[in-house]
């Protein structure tokens, strides 16, 4: 019977090692790269998504939480005071639920951003630094974003009694010039709610940096494991 040698069968595998472990950036094909950052988009976009878009995914996460706009939160002791306390906590509320109910727009707009993606951006986002990819949704879907997550803002805010009389003072502000906030409650949610959408996608993004075989993913692990190099 023919036998083999213990070395035989190591050496092509410690030189496979060494190969893999060889590999930089510059080696990759454009079809890994964009591959690559594709898949990580895909995943950290989506995680986002499926963390702030569940009930109380804002209200109880107090990276992406709504505050009161500044102007109330200054008046929140009279309000108080006045007896408004509760309906101070009811816009806080309000403000979370209409973001949480926004946010699942996005997902369409953000699969669309990375389907649009060239093999120019994805190599230029693999050496962007570690928020790049953040950044690349925002310039791509920030402003489609906003107009889509308005109008479901404004169906929750509306609800709530102080939004109307903050829009209302806010309003005689903007005309004597005197308004450094968002006009709106809307406006103001909206702005938030891509803030903190923004704000968890760098979260997985850089966790997937940070550990892109543990991504799941062998080419966003391939990929983003070059970076290293």
């Amino acid at each position: 019977m023919r036998s083999f040698h213990p070395a035989a069968i190591l050496l092509p595998l410690i030189l496979a090692t060494s190969s893999a472990m060889a590999l930089s950036l510059d080696d990759l094909s454009n079809k890994d790269a964009s591959g690559g950052l594709k898949a990580a988009l895909e995943k950290g976009s989506l995680a986002a998504v499926g963390k702030l878009g569940v009930e109380n995914g804002f209200l109880n996460n107090d990276k992406v939480r709504i505050p009161l706009p500044h102007i109330l939160e200054q008046a929140r002791p009279i309000l108080k005071m006045t007896g408004h306390a509760q309906q101070l906590d009811e816009l806080v509320a309000a403000m979370n639920h209409a973001a949480e109910a926004a946010v699942p727009m996005a997902k369409p707009l953000l699969l669309d951003a990375v389907k649009s993606m060239s093999i120019a951006d994805a190599k230029g986002i693999l050496t962007g630094g570690d928020t790049s990819v953040t950044d690349f949704f925002r310039n791509k879907t920030s402003a489609q974003l906003t107009v889509r997550f308005t109008p479901i803002v404004k169906k929750v805010t509306d609800r709530a009694d102080l939004a109307a009389r903050y829009n209302s003072t806010m309003a005689q502000a903007s005309r004597l010039g005197l308004a450094r906030e968002q006009a709106t409650v809307e406006n103001y949610v909206t702005q938030r709610t891509l803030d903190g959408l923004f704000v968890m996608i760098a979260e997985e993004e850089k966790a997937i940096r940070a550990d892109p075989i543990g991504a799941g993913s062998k080419i966003i692990g391939k990929v983003f494991g070059a970076l290293g190099k």
